[in-house]
């Protein structure tokens, strides 16, 4: 079941059937990603860059993003 967070520009989907649990999100963003919050991604604590950027380095693909209809990357 995928679960979805937004920042207003940007909706991180995250697939947790898919989630290898190798860390590189909350390597690369902990502020954004922290497994012991709830909810565990924070997507405001980032840019959009930066979110687009650590997402496109998901091993797994259990992280992926579309961006709010009229936004660009």
């Amino acid at each position: 079941m995928e679960k979805e967070y937004s920042n207003g520009k940007l909706k991180i989907i995250w697939r947790p059937e898919v989630c290898i649990h190798a860390g590189n999100c909350v390597k690369l963003l902990p502020k954004v990603y922290n497994p012991k919050e709830v909810p565990w991604v924070q997507p405001k604590n980032a840019t959009t860059e930066q979110l687009i950027s650590q997402i496109d380095q998901c091993p797994s693909r259990a992280l992926s993003y579309q961006m709010k209809e009229g936004e660009n990357k």
